[in-house]
C-alpha cells in the first residue's frame, strides 16, 4: 500500500508540470504582461515607464519560458514561468497582483465554499441513490417510466436555469430567503439554503439515471437470483445486495469529487454573492490576475490526483479482491 501510494504521488509530479505549462500557454496566448499591466493600472494614460515599472515590481519583466541572455540551466530558470510555478509545488501561493497574500485569501474563502458543497454533496448523493433505488425497486411500471422520464427532462435543463429561476421565484416574489450575499452564524443558513437546494435539484437528474443504471445492472447478476431462491424479500435484495456491490462505481465518482468540493461551485457563488473559492476564481480571470487562475488551477489539480488515490483506497475496504501493491 505504502509503495502504491509513493508510485502514484511520484505519478503525480509530471502531471501538475504539465498542468501549469498547459495552463501558463493558454493564459500567455490571450495576454501578454503589457495587457496584465495596462489591465491593472487602467487602459487610459499609461506610459510605457508605469508599464515597465508594474512588470519589475510583479516579475513580469522576464521571458517567458526561456531566457536567452542567461547561461546554463539558468536560462530556464531566470524565466516567469519557472518563478511563478517552482513556488507552488511547496504550496506557496504568493500574492495576488493586487498585493493580497493568495494562500491566506484561500483559508478564508474555503469556509464559505464548505458550507455550499458539503450540505449539496451529501443531501444529494442520498436522494439520488434513494430515488435510483425507487426507480429500481418499481422497474418496468409506470412509476420507473416517470422517474426515467423526470430524469432525462431535469438533466436536459441548463443549471444555470435553476439558479435564475430559483432566485425569481424564491426570492423576489415569495421573499422567502435573501437573492444574494452571505452572512454569519445562524444567519449564514438563510443565505444558503436557496443554492444547497438547487445544487441537489439541478444535479438529480443525471445522478440519479446513472445510479439506476448501476443498480439494474447489479439486480440481473446471478448472486441476486440466487438470494432470491433463498427467500430474501426484494428490500432486502436491493439494501443487502445490489447496493453493497454497486458500491465501486459509486465510490469512483463520489470519493474523487470530494476534494473538490474545497474549490466551490463557479456558477452558484458568483450568482449568489458567496466569498468563496469559485467567485474567486472568476473575479482572478476577470481581472486577468494570473498569479490567483494559476494558483487555484494548480490546487484543484492536486485536489483532483488526491481524489483519485483516495477512490484506490477506498476500493479496497468495500472489495476484499482488490489489492494495491
Amino acid at each position: 500500500m505504502i509503495a502504491y501510494l509513493i508510485r502514484r504521488m511520484l505519478y503525480a509530479i509530471p502531471v501538475l508540470i504539465g498542468v501549469n505549462l498547459l495552463t501558463f500557454a493558454l493564459f500567455f496566448v490571450v495576454n501578454t504582461p503589457d495587457d496584465m499591466a495596462r489591465v491593472q493600472l487602467g487602459i487610459k494614460r499609461v506610459t510605457p515607464e508605469a508599464i515597465e515599472q508594474w512588470k519589475q515590481r510583479h516579475g513580469y519583466d522576464k521571458p517567458l519560458l526561456y531566457n536567452a541572455r542567461a547561461a546554463g540551466m539558468d536560462r530556464f530558470t531566470d524565466t516567469i514561468f519557472f518563478d511563478k510555478s517552482a513556488s507552488m509545488f511547496v504550496f506557496d501561493f504568493g500574492y495576488s497582483d493586487d498585493g493580497r497574500s493568495i494562500s491566506r485569501e484561500i483559508v478564508t474563502r474555503m469556509g464559505p465554499s464548505l458550507s455550499i458543497a458539503l450540505p449539496t454533496f451529501l443531501i444529494g448523493l442520498v436522494s439520488y441513490v434513494t430515488f435510483a433505488l425507487l426507480m429500481t425497486l418499481f422497474r418496468a411500471t409506470a412509476l420507473d417510466i416517470v422517474g426515467v422520464t423526470l430524469c432525462v427532462v431535469l438533466m436536459s435543463i441548463s443549471g444555470l436555469f435553476y439558479i435564475i429561476g430559483g432566485q425569481f421565484l424564491v426570492s423576489k416574489l415569495w421573499h422567502w430567503v435573501p437573492i444574494s450575499g452571505y452572512g454569519g452564524g445562524f444567519d449564514n443558513f438563510r443565505f444558503v439554503l436557496l443554492p444547497i437546494v438547487i445544487g441537489v435539484a439541478s444535479g438529480i437528474g443525471a445522478s440519479s439515471r446513472w445510479y439506476r443504471t448501476i443498480f439494474l445492472e447489479e439486480i440481473g447478476k446471478d448472486y441476486v437470483r440466487t438470494a432470491r431462491a433463498k427467500g430474501v424479500s426484494e428490500l432486502g435484495v436491493l439494501f443487502r445486495h445490489v447496493l453493497k456491490n454497486a458500491m465501486i462505481p459509486i465510490l469512483t465518482g463520489v470519493v474523487v469529487v470530494i476534494p473538490l468540493l474545497f474549490m466551490g461551485s463557479l456558477l452558484t457563488e458568483s450568482f449568489f454573492g458567496i466569498p468563496g473559492l469559485g467567485s474567486y476564481t472568476i473575479d482572478a480571470i476577470n481581472a486577468q490576475d494570473f498569479s490567483v487562475v494559476r494558483a487555484m488551477v494548480f490546487l484543484g489539480s492536486v485536489l483532483y490526483i488526491a481524489g483519485l488515490i483516495l477512490t484506490d483506497i477506498s476500493y479496497t475496504l468495500v472489495d476484499p479482491r482488490v489489492r494495491l501493491s
